[in-house]
């Protein structure tokens, strides 16, 4: 997709305000078209991400002329007023047009930037859409990609359990109450006992004016409710807020499972994943190790350099992990200068090929710190082919071989 914006605005001042906004906040080239004549020409050229355009442009018998010929080129529109009436507002809503805002202060300006932001990052999610009423389906679909949200649609419950079972991922998922098969409420008690609110987010819909309704999809999982027939705003807003609390959920948890210097995991994630694992590869015969690696004489590193860069020197090593490992992998830093790794489907010789990728990577590489000193360093490994039956007496293990790494003089791995 394009990542140029065009603002279709006649107040100078404001367009330009609005540009420069847009290019320190979302990195987008902008073009400027003062005249409903000027905009046709630029939308006949170039392709747009967004446009966004004045309703009140001089010269227009027809306040949506610019705007129908903005979707006839399939854009993305946000339309702009300084007031709307009742007609006019109602007619916008029934194009598959963003968002109308009233021109009214700096605060109109942040709600553009942040409605502009709220669609890039809605590309990261897919939404399953429930509902036994093709007309309300589509309806529902064409508002939710317009919003540049992926969406799949299913006719009933049992469909989005398929869905859901078949590994599919969704953000979110809007259900229609009464459905054949298998009806939205029962759907909304089998998606809980999959997900929680926390991994996965239900809208249910009801043109139902019995309010006990509302409470019983409360009640049984649904974060939201929306009762038929709805307005497109308020459709939007909702959705947006739902998946706006998923990413700060989200958000919250990656952080709370991340180790703040290196990013990588830590220490609770590596025992909560790898515990799990340890259960899936019995069951099912799969060759892993497991690995803790430490710095060697990282004590004296930072009585020479100083904490500031004994952090950067463990940055370096994480980054090294990081990239001579698999995604599903798992790699963690347990404790100031150790780590420790998982490596999937590996068997001994594999896996003793990437310890020693990683050892030699270290030893042959020097750490350029932010005060231009290179540093040298190296690391010790106790590599564990054969894990024991539990997580902890594998790490046990592990921890014992790193002891005889040290032993032996460092710098080297010793496995078993």
């Amino acid at each position: 997709m394009s990542q140029k914006v065009l603002i279709v605005e006649d107040n100078k001042s404001l367009a330009n305000l609005l540009a420069k906004k847009i290019d320190f906040e979302l990195g987008f080239d902008v073009d400027l078209a003062y005249s409903a004549k000027e905009a046709k020409l630029f939308l006949s050229r170039f392709e747009y991400c967004f446009v966004l355009i004045d309703l009140d442009l001089k010269n227009l018998t027809n306040k949506e002329e610019v705007v129908d010929f903005a979707l006839s080129k399939n854009a993305r529109i946000i339309a702009l007023s300084a007031s709307m009436d009742k007609d006019l507002r109602k007619s916008l809503l029934s194009k598959d047009i963003i968002d109308y805002v009233t021109k009214s202060g700096i605060n109109d300006i942040n709600y553009i930037i942040s409605t502009i932001k709220r669609v890039q990052k809605n590309r990261e999610h897919t939404i399953l859409l429930v509902d036994d009423s093709v007309v309300f389906r589509k309806q529902m679909q064409i508002y939710l990609e317009n919003m540049l949200f992926k969406v799949v649609a299913v006719a009933h419950g049992e469909e989005a359990m398929g869905m859901l079972q078949s590994g599919r991922t969704f953000s979110l998922i809007i259900t229609d109450y009464h459905m054949p098969v298998m009806d939205g409420l029962e759907l909304t008690r089998g998606i809980r006992e999959l997900y929680s609110k926390n991994e996965l987010s239900i809208i249910a819909l009801s043109g139902s004016e019995d309010d006990e309704v509302t409470a019983k999809f409360l009640k049984s999982g649904a974060n939201d409710f929306i009762r038929k027939p709805f307005s497109k705003e308020e459709f939007t807003c909702r959705i947006n807020n739902s998946i706006e609390a998923l990413e700060n959920i989200n958000t919250i948890t990656n952080h709370s499972k991340r180790d703040l210097l290196t990013g990588l995991h830590n220490r609770q994630y590596f025992n909560e994943q790898a515990s799990k694992y340890f259960e899936h590869a019995h069951e099912n015969s799969q060759k892993f190790a497991i690995a803790i690696v430490n710095i060697d004489h990282f004590k004296k590193i930072n009585e020479t350099y100083g904490r500031d860069i004994a952090d950067e020197v463990i940055v370096h090593l994480a980054n090294t992990l990081r990239i001579n490992t698999e995604p599903e992998d798992i790699v963690a830093r347990l404790v100031s200068e150790e780590f420790a790794i998982l490596l999937k489907n590996t068997t001994a010789s594999q896996s003793m090929e990437i310890l020693e990728q990683i050892k030699d990577s270290i030893e042959n590489s020097s750490v350029l710190t932010s005060n231009s000193q290179n540093i040298s360093y190296t690391i010790s490994v106790g590599l564990l082919h054969t894990p024991a039956d539990t997580l902890q007496d594998s790490l046990d293990e592990a921890d014992m071989l790193l002891f005889k790494a040290k032993e032996q003089g460092r710098n080297c791995i010793v496995s078993a």
